[in-house]
């Protein structure tokens, strides 16, 4: 999809991070915007940013793991524009425990925001867009935990790893169809956005306690934050975003180096050897 000018760009988490820095880019590119967020605050203030700048946006706060919250908004999108021509399901979370530390109410916060977050916006957009028959671009963000296995994420890996496969699926499946929708994973390792402090919009179960945690917890905890402050800007990932899309790509690196961490685990994978541990 090269001609983006009025096109509807739909993206979730959208208030802040790679979320608002794709929205920026798809204004640039002169999309209409139909922006959502569980944080009604910050949403708003961004979208005030988006219309200050001339820019037609529709938005809505909800949480993504409701089907039904998400339903609505498809609904209410579509009612509006009409038609959806780049989806970008973007909401994400994460927690840092250890798998036999990782509540029930644990899994169903990260897996409810990260996978089903993703799974209900391609099950309430994907029809509709394929009835219109137009060319579209749907971005689902999974991260480089999709593609290893991180220490103390337990939770974080099986829902990134989810999104991965079920976007290759659907990379398939709109394949087969000879659809004119193009599917990507977009699979950043670390990058300058609050995904350290995620719990602060947490809606199932407690936010975790960090003095009681393992030696190895709080160690790995306070490596991701620093790591997280000296990620790229989220400017760059929306720039690749956006090349991929020009360029129909599916998989979507922001971090090059990475691949070859990839490689590693695809070899232990293949040589049936125990995985090894890579420092990102």
């Amino acid at each position: 999809m090269k001609d983006l000018k009025n096109k509807v760009a739909v993206i979730t988490g959208a208030a802040e991070g790679i979320g608002k820095a794709i929205a920026q880019q798809a204004a640039q590119h002169g999309m209409k915007l139909a922006l959502a967020d569980i944080n009604s605050q910050k949403l708003q203030t961004t979208v005030d940013e988006f219309v200050a700048q001339g820019v037609e946006v529709f938005s809505q706060a909800f949480d993504v793991a409701n089907h039904q919250q998400v339903d609505a908004f498809a609904n209410a999108v579509f009612a509006h524009f009409g038609n959806v021509h780049l989806l970008v399901n973007n909401a994400g979370v994460a927690i840092s425990r250890p798998v036999w530390e990782t509540t029930p109410e644990d899994w169903q916060w990260v897996m409810g925001v990260n996978f089903y977050g993703v799974t209900n916006g391609l099950r309430a957009f994907i029809p509709r867009m394929l009835a219109n028959n137009e060319e579209g671009h749907i971005v689902n963000t999974a991260s480089v935990a999709g593609m290893l296995s991180l220490p103390c994420t337990a939770a974080y890996n099986a829902s990134k790893h989810a999104v991965v496969t079920v976007s290759e699926g659907l990379f398939f499946d709109l394949q087969l169809r000879q659809a004119k929708l193009k599917v990507s994973v977009l699979c950043p390792a670390w990058v300058k956005t609050g995904i350290a402090e995620a719990e602060r919009n947490r809606t199932v179960g407690q936010s975790i306690d960090f003095s009681q945690a393992d030696q190895v917890n709080r160690f790995t905890a306070g490596m991701v934050q620093q790591a997280v402050a000296k990620g790229i800007p989220v400017e760059k990932v929306a720039n690749d975003v956006f090349t991929a899309i020009q360029e129909e790509r599916f998989y979507i690196f922001t971090h090059a180096k990475i691949k070859s961490s990839i490689q590693l685990r695809m070899e232990d994978i293949l040589q049936e050897r125990n995985p090894t541990l890579v420092s990102l």
